[in-house]
Parts: C-alpha cells; sequence; structure tokens
C-alpha cells in the first residue's frame, strides 16, 4: 500500500513540474510575441506618422496662389539664371518624379525681344524648404519643346549661360529649335537641338554645356567648357556621320579674343589661329607650322561688312564644294548670302585635284556682291596643254535646286597632244586653238548642259544640235572611255 502511494505520490509531482513547465513557457511565449507585436505596431505607425508628415510637407506648394507662384518663379529665375522670364497661370504642381511646377507657355525676353517660346518649362524645387514661397529654391531647369529666334543682337544667349551659377542645379533643354535670323527678320538656317544640358563639374571647377544637335540634317555633339576664374572657354564639336572634329580655345583680352582650333578631319589634323574684336576677324589655316601642305588666311571686316579669304593646296578634294549634300551648297541653297550687304571675295590655288590628277593649277576664285555670287575668273589647266576660264557666271537656285551657269573659255595649246589622249582617228584631227561655250551646271542632279558652241570664233549649227543630245551628268562623265567618245564624237560632228 505505501508503495501504491508513493508511486501515485511520484507520478503527481512528475505531472505538476510538466504543467508548472509549459505553463511559464508558454506565457513566457505569449509575452515576447506581444512584445514583438506590440514593437512591429509601433514601427508601422511610425512609418505611417513619417510618411503623412513627408506628403503633408511635400505637397504644401500645391495650395499657393497659382498668381504667386507664377510672380515668385519668374523673380526666382531671374536670380539663378539671369533670364527675363514670361511665366502663364497655366501651371501645375507635381510630385514625382520629384517636386516640380510644370508650366505650359511660356516666354524668354531679352530686352523687349521675345527670343524664346516655350511649350512646357518645369521647374524642379529643393525639397528643403518647401514651408514658405518666399523661402522656395529652384533647383533644377527644364525646358521642353521649345522655339528660339536669334539675330546678331542675341546671338551669343547660348554661350551666356555659362556666365551663371551652376553648382546647385542644372539647366536642361530638349526637342527645341533655334532660328538663326539676319537683320531682316529672314532665317538663315535652323540648329535642333535634341538634348542640351548646363551644369557645373565640381572635379574641374568649370561650367560645362553638352548638348546634341542636327544640323542642315548633319547630327552633332557640342561640349563647352568655361571656368568662371580664368578668361578661357574651351569648346568641342563632332561631326561623327563626317568624321570631322573640331576642338577649340579662346581667351579674353580686353577688347580682343584671341583663339586657336585644331580641326580633325578622318584622322587627318590641321590647325586654326584666330582673331576677334568688334572691327574684323582674321584667321590662318594650316596643317602644320613648318612645310604645309595648305595655307590659307582671310579676314572678315564687320562693320562695313567685307571680307578675303586666299589660300594655297598642294592637292583639292572638290567633292566639299560639288556633293549635293556639302555644307557649302546646303548654306547656297538657303540663299543666306544673296545680300546685298554683304561683300565676299575667296581666291584658292591648288597644284592638283582630288581624283583627276589630269587637272592641274586650279585656281578658283567665289565672290559675293550686291546680292549675287560668281565664280568669275576661276581657271584650270588640263596637262598643260589646254586652259579653261570661266567668266560670266552666277549661281542661283531654281525650283528647289542650285544651278551655276556662266561662259567657259577654253584655249588649246598643244592640239596634237589633245587627239592622242582622245585616239582621234587622224583625218580629224585638225587645228583647234579655243573654244568658247555657254554651260549651265546643276549641283542637284549633277548634270551639266551646254550651247551657244564657238570653234575658233565660228558658230557650227550641227555641232550645237548634236551637243544637246549628248548625255552630260557626272556619273558618265567620270567614266574616262564614255569621256573619250563623247568628245571625239563632238570633233566628227565639227569636222566630218
Amino acid at each position: 500500500m505505501s508503495k501504491t502511494n508513493s508511486l501515485n505520490k511520484f507520478l503527481k509531482n512528475i505531472n505538476y513540474s510538466i504543467n508548472n513547465l509549459l505553463e511559464k513557457n508558454l506565457n513566457k511565449l505569449k509575452f515576447q510575441n506581444l512584445i514583438k507585436l506590440a514593437r512591429s505596431t509601433k514601427i508601422i505607425l511610425t512609418f505611417v506618422a513619417l510618411l503623412i508628415i513627408s506628403l503633408s510637407y511635400l505637397v504644401i506648394p500645391s495650395f499657393f496662389s497659382k498668381d504667386q507662384i507664377s510672380k515668385e518663379l519668374k523673380n526666382k529665375l531671374s536670380k539663378k539664371l539671369n533670364l527675363n522670364f514670361k511665366l502663364s497661370n497655366n501651371l501645375n504642381y507635381n510630385l514625382f518624379p520629384r517636386p516640380h511646377f510644370k508650366i505650359k507657355n511660356a516666354n524668354i525676353f531679352i530686352e523687349n525681344d521675345n527670343i524664346s517660346e516655350i511649350k512646357e518649362l518645369n521647374i524642379y524645387l529643393s525639397i528643403s524648404s518647401l514651408f514658405s514661397l518666399d523661402d522656395i529654391k529652384i533647383k533644377d531647369v527644364k525646358i521642353n519643346k521649345a522655339n528660339f529666334n536669334l539675330n546678331k543682337k542675341t546671338y551669343a544667349f547660348f554661350s551666356n549661360l555659362l556666365e551663371n551659377e551652376f553648382a546647385n542645379g542644372s539647366f536642361k533643354i530638349k526637342n527645341s529649335n533655334i532660328f538663326f535670323k539676319n537683320s531682316e527678320n529672314d532665317v538663315l538656317f535652323i540648329n535642333k537641338i535634341l538634348n542640351m544640358k548646363y551644369y557645373y563639374d565640381t572635379k574641374d571647377q568649370k561650367n560645362i554645356s553638352y548638348s546634341d544637335n542636327e544640323i542642315f540634317n548633319i547630327p552633332y555633339s557640342l561640349e563647352i567648357l568655361k571656368n568662371r576664374n580664368q578668361n578661357k572657354v574651351f569648346s568641342k564639336v563632332k561631326m561623327n556621320i563626317l568624321k570631322l572634329q573640331f576642338e577649340n580655345e579662346i581667351n579674353f583680352h580686353k577688347d580682343n579674343k584671341i583663339g586657336k582650333t585644331e580641326i580633325i578631319f578622318n584622322k587627318l589634323k590641321s590647325l586654326a589661329t584666330y582673331k576677334i574684336n568688334d572691327k574684323f576677324f582674321s584667321f590662318n589655316y594650316y596643317n602644320k607650322y613648318e612645310n604645309s601642305k595648305f595655307f590659307y588666311k582671310g579676314l572678315f571686316n564687320i562693320k562695313p561688312f567685307y571680307s578675303n579669304v586666299e589660300g594655297q593646296t598642294e592637292e583639292l578634294n572638290l567633292s566639299y564644294f560639288l556633293d549635293s549634300n556639302a555644307m557649302v551648297l546646303q548654306l547656297l541653297k538657303t540663299e543666306i548670302f544673296n545680300n546685298k550687304n554683304i561683300e565676299f571675295q575667296s581666291n584658292v590655288f591648288a597644284k592638283r585635284i582630288l581624283n583627276n590628277l589630269n587637272f592641274i593649277n586650279l585656281n578658283l576664285k567665289s565672290k559675293i556682291k550686291d546680292g549675287l555670287i560668281d565664280l568669275d575668273d576661276t581657271s584650270f589647266e588640263w596637262k598643260n596643254f589646254v586652259n579653261f576660264k570661266i567668266i560670266d557666271s552666277l549661281i542661283f537656285v531654281k525650283d528647289g535646286e542650285l544651278i551655276l551657269g556662266g561662259q567657259l573659255k577654253v584655249n588649246i595649246s598643244d592640239y596634237n597632244e589633245v587627239y592622242k589622249y582622245l585616239l582621234t582617228p587622224k583625218k580629224f584631227r585638225k587645228k583647234i586653238q579655243k573654244i568658247n561655250l555657254n554651260f549651265s551646271y546643276n549641283f542637284d542632279q549633277k548634270s551639266i548642259s551646254l550651247s551657244n558652241i564657238k570653234v575658233d570664233d565660228k558658230f557650227d549649227q550641227k555641232l550645237n544640235k548634236d551637243i544637246t543630245g549628248f548625255d552630260f551628268k557626272d556619273s558618265n562623265l567620270k567614266n574616262k572611255i564614255y569621256l573619250k567618245n563623247l568628245l571625239n564624237d563632238a570633233i566628227k560632228s565639227y569636222f566630218g
């Protein structure tokens, strides 16, 4: 009996110990969970409270009067960028991607000139000062879809922007156009701004402007660096499609600006030095200081405007002037040079013509005067046997295409050598001393037409009639066999 009681007592003690242990652990577990839950709830509530406070703080600008906002932003933009903005009341406040005002329709004025019509202006704010409209600080400014109208008084608008302080924010322009106009408000050319940004480089302590642009359907990038503590500006232009790059450095000395430009074209380097002041622009251009293969010098007088450019080179690439997409021709097609206030003369001498080695001693003369452009007195030779000279010429635009018309004088010093080269049959090898004719060259179609041909001052009706049936296209004229056959046909028509 005593053993049974002892066993029961032992079992009860074990049961009590197990129950007591479970109860203590369960209580402990519940208490820890409660603590964790309380802590989690506190964190969530704190987060929610901070979120509400933050959002409440960020939306404060939306409660300001639009008139007050427009007026205050105008003043702050003037201080930050030194620009006179005119802002409409068509504005909205947005939180994302960061707090900013989006303004529809705005303008920029320089004195009384409206130089910019902006469809969308975004003004990004510093989040450190949103409590009061007076304390609001502008961080970044972005212009989208704008047209800038610049003339001789406002052409320096974009370079002058580098005088501002960009250490505390950037200035961007996207999807915009620059219209450069003359004194008569005619558009000279249009520059498309794809993406432009002004910012401050803390490492080099320089203001930088970088932009991707397009002009005459040619894309290019432009980078400008300016150290506000020095009177120097560095710039770099890249035209990858043309394999062309310009690196420029300009120094400001009182009334003069002295600079140099390194030009890299398809891995070939050349150098230009220049000087600018209120009265003139002068330059020297060469590929190296000593034994240069080409050298050009020029002077552009500002008041009154006239210019003179002279140069000499071992070899001249005429594709820069004859290719329909050449920049010179594109400029001529705009007719911006057909201005009676422009007077320009150029004289370039080349010993050889690239890809046309039989043509030598090219003296390329051009002139712009009284709104007319010509190549009068331009001359060149063929193998020292024939001399060509252009007179009474004119470059003009007809039906959207660029035309060069004029007279060509041909003096033959050794007609026998000409016949040998052309393999002309001996019975047609008669003496010829000179040929005069009228010509018209279409740069866009790359074709030439001839008329009023006189051989040794005699007009032959049959020759002129036959010549009109010849195909004088550039692709054919580059074919030596075709060209020889064509000239022999003309000789047979005259002497046959």
